[in-house]
């Protein structure tokens, strides 16, 4: 088993950092956006010569007395939970508006200001959204990485190769675990404890910041498992809706809709788009979201299993009928979460490809001007000619757009298969 990075006492570099150290000198302000926890304030903070907290009274009375008072801040200015204040969106924009030099502000927050009912401008070409997503498994295991995503979406990633000792049991125990940086350090009981709390904070202090109070909060926590059991699969809202409360009296649709708005401006939620490209001949596309949430970790959590469990076979008890096992969703989850930071380093874009009635299915697609990067996963370590099926039937329809073809695995060496598909451990796979 890797020892796992701890993030308490010193701050460790992560891909996001890589982003900012290109965008940042460049851009006056950059807002990081994405769930509570996921680290973005740490993140910040390492580059901040000034740091107004605007969750704490004092730093939000003073700026709220005098908006301004940011323009004699040493640059760069971090505002941390920048929507407690709103209007110092505003001040922002009009101090790029007179000064567009790079590196003077940095945003950030969890809840969107739109949904606290304040008009806030789009700050375009001004305030610059930068997703923040949890950690990688290179970034929590510290691991060596042998083959890039980017030489994968530029066509010249050549030859496959590298070993690792990460096992299922390490990736399930991974899922378990989750990115968020503020509990990598937490175990068992510990650990569940804290997801525990962190859901009941988003149910019961974030949705009604956001707007949305509700008044049974067992309604969301329901549908929220509803949505968890859903992970990796394009279930209809619908039939989320009625796994919620399950029975006679299932959730209103005027209810969940809400749900599934602010969650996903909360960025609790993120779905997984459809692939539609503008040059179109497969005309059976479907254009359905896959469903994720900010980290498998809270599907697991809401499903209240763990990963002996999935390991030792036990299903969780899901108000979804699903196809294949729940640690394999989990897995898939994992593995989209890793791509999208990845692929946003990249300048790429993912998605999933789906046609009508599920004859062709694909997990990822990378997309970016070069082409696509079309990713299977497998819970499993070896790849058979039926897992590529798919593969091969796309490069069959796009034989000038495709730049690769790979099967992400929990295998223990990375190659390329003779048919030329890349068959690559998670593991191995780094930005």
């Amino acid at each position: 088993m890797q020892d796992r990075r701890e993030y308490r006492k010193e701050y460790r570099r992560r891909v996001v950092d890589q982003e900012l150290d290109e965008l940042f000198p460049a851009l006056p302000a950059i807002l990081l956006d994405g769930p509570k926890g996921v680290g973005k304030t740490a993140t910040a903070t390492q580059r901040a010569a000034v740091v107004r907290r605007l969750d704490r009274d004092q730093d939000r009375e003073l700026l709220a007395a005098d908006l301004d008072r940011i323009a004699h801040d040493p640059r760069p200015v971090l505002l941390d939970e920048w929507q407690r204040l709103p209007p110092i969106w505003d001040t922002v924009r009009r101090h790029v508006d007179s000064d567009s030099s790079g590196g003077q502000f940095l945003l950030t927050g969890s809840t969107p200001a739109s949904l606290r009912n304040v008009t806030t401008h789009s700050g375009a070409g001004r305030i610059t959204t930068l997703r923040v997503r949890p950690l990688t498994l290179p970034e929590r295991l510290h691991l060596e990485t042998t083959v890039s995503l980017k030489a994968l979406t530029h066509g010249t990633a050549g030859r496959i190769a590298g070993a690792t000792t990460v096992d299922l049991a390490e990736y399930a125990s991974e899922i378990e675990a989750g990115g968020f940086p503020g509990m990598r350090h937490l175990f068992g009981k510990a650990l569940r404890t804290q997801l525990n709390g962190y859901l009941d904070l988003i149910v019961n202090r974030d949705l009604p910041e956001a707007g949305l109070v509700a008044r049974q909060p067992e309604l969301v926590k329901g549908w929220l498992r509803a949505y968890a059991a859903a992970t990796s699969t394009t279930t209809t809202r619908e039939k989320i809706r009625r796994a919620a409360t399950p029975g006679e009296n299932p959730l209103a649709a005027t209810t969940a809709r809400p749900y599934m708005e602010i969650l996903s401006a909360l960025r609790i939620l993120d779905p997984l788009p459809a692939w539609l490209p503008t040059k179109n001949h497969l005309r059976t596309l479907t254009n359905g979201p896959k469903h994720h949430l900010a980290d498998p970790c809270l599907a697991l959590r809401l499903l209240n299993s763990t990963a002996d469990r999935m390991l030792d076979g036990n299903e969780p008890d899901t108000p979804l009928v699903r196809d294949g096992t729940f640690l394999g969703a989990l897995f898939e989850s994992l593995v989209a979460q890793t791509l999208r930071v990845f692929a946003q380093s990249a300048e790429a874009n993912v998605s999933h490809l789906r046609t009508k009635g599920g004859r062709q299915e694909i997990d990822f697609i990378i997309e970016n001007p070069n082409g696509i990067v079309a990713i299977e996963t497998k819970l499993a370590s070896t790849v058979n000619n039926t897992d590529v099926k798919h593969l091969h039937w796309l490069q069959q329809q796009n034989p000038d757009q495709t730049t690769d073809l790979a099967v992400i695995t929990t295998g223990k060496e990375a190659y390329r298969r003779t048919d030329g598909i890349a068959v690559i451990p998670l593991a191995l796979l780094g930005p």
